[in-house]
C-alpha cells in the first residue's frame, strides 16, 4: 500500500531526470554546433595551406593549394601577418588580364609573367581585396591584405607571403570568376571543414576590375578594365629590358598595350597609392 501511494512521485522523480539528462545532451550538442567553423563563401586554412570555395548550402565546392604569411599570424600593422577571422571582399581588382600580368600599385604595368619566373615576386593575375569584419582584423583593409596571384608557385602549400593569401596564377582567376564582391572569407587556424563536392555556380555581377586607390570608406568597388598610362608603358618597356636582360626572352609573353588602345571607363576623384610591392 505504501510503494502505490508513492509510485507517482516515483515517475515524477523518473521524469526530471529524464529531463534533465536530455536538457544536458542538447546542451553538449548546441555547443559543439557553435563552435564549428562557420562557413563563409571562401574558407583559407592556415594549417592546411588551402582554400576552399563553398556553395551557399555550405558544401565544398573546390580547393586550391595556398600560402599565407611565413611570419605567422596577426593584424599589427607593420608585422606583414595573416589576420584571423571573418573578413569580406570590398573590391576584384584585374578583370580580363592575362593570368601572370603584373599588377603593380593594382594597376598592370604590361608585363605577363610565366610561373617561376626566376627573380620575380611580384603581384599577378588579380586581386581581391579583404576588409575586416572583427575588431581583431579591422587593419586588413587599409594594411592591403589581398587574395591574388603570385609567380612563385612553387612556394604555394607553405607560408611564404607578406602578409596575403597567394594561389596560383591561374586558380585565382578561377577564384575571381567564382565569387562576388561582397563574398565572406574565413581565415582560420583549424582545417578546411569538408563538405560534398559540387561545381560552383558562375558569378552573377559582372565587376571587377583594376582599381586605381582604395576608397577611404571601404566600399566596394566597380570598375572596367583598365589600360596602361603613357608613364606606365614606359616603365613597362623598361621592364621588359631589365628582366630580358637577366631571366632571357621567355620570362616575358606580353609587351605593354599601344598608345591607341583606349580604355572603356575612367574612374574620378582617384589618384594612384603607392604600396608596398610585397604581398
Amino acid at each position: 500500500m505504501l510503494l502505490i501511494d508513492r509510485t507517482p512521485e516515483l515517475f515524477r522523480s523518473t521524469a526530471r531526470l529524464t529531463r534533465a539528462a536530455v536538457c544536458l545532451l542538447l546542451a553538449g550538442f548546441l555547443s559543439q554546433c557553435t563552435t564549428k567553423l562557420p562557413k563563409g563563401d571562401v574558407v583559407v586554412s592556415v594549417k592546411d595551406q588551402k582554400l576552399g570555395i563553398y556553395s551557399p548550402d555550405g558544401k565544398l565546392a573546390k580547393q586550391f593549394v595556398i600560402s599565407t604569411s611565413k611570419f605567422g599570424l596577426g593584424d599589427q600593422r607593420g608585422s606583414n601577418r595573416t589576420p584571423l577571422g571573418k573578413h569580406e571582399i570590398v573590391a576584384k581588382i584585374g578583370k580580363g588580364l592575362p593570368p601572370g600580368a603584373v599588377l603593380k600599385s593594382r594597376r598592370w604595368n604590361g608585363e605577363v609573367l610565366k610561373p617561376n619566373a626566376p627573380g620575380r615576386d611580384p603581384i599577378v593575375s588579380r586581386i581581391l581585396w579583404l576588409k575586416g569584419m572583427e575588431r581583431t582584423n579591422k587593419n586588413a583593409f587599409n594594411r592591403f591584405i589581398y587574395i591574388h596571384g603570385t609567380p612563385e608557385e612553387n612556394r604555394l602549400g607553405t607560408p611564404a607571403s607578406y602578409g596575403c593569401v597567394r594561389m596560383g596564377m591561374k586558380d585565382v582567376v578561377d577564384l575571381f570568376n567564382s565569387v562576388d564582391i561582397g563574398a565572406k572569407v574565413v581565415i582560420t587556424k583549424d582545417h578546411l571543414p569538408s563538405g560534398a563536392s559540387e561545381k560552383p555556380a558562375e558569378s552573377a555581377a559582372d565587376d571587377g576590375s583594376p582599381s586605381l586607390d582604395a576608397p577611404a570608406s571601404a566600399q566596394p568597388i566597380e570598375i572596367a578594365k583598365i589600360v596602361p598610362t603613357d608613364g606606365e608603358r614606359k616603365r613597362a618597356a623598361e621592364n621588359e629590358a631589365k628582366a630580358r636582360s637577366k631571366a632571357g626572352p621567355a620570362t616575358i609573353l606580353y609587351k605593354a598595350p599601344t598608345a591607341d588602345t583606349k580604355s572603356d571607363s575612367k574612374v574620378v576623384g582617384q589618384s594612384p597609392v603607392k604600396t608596398k610591392s610585397k604581398a
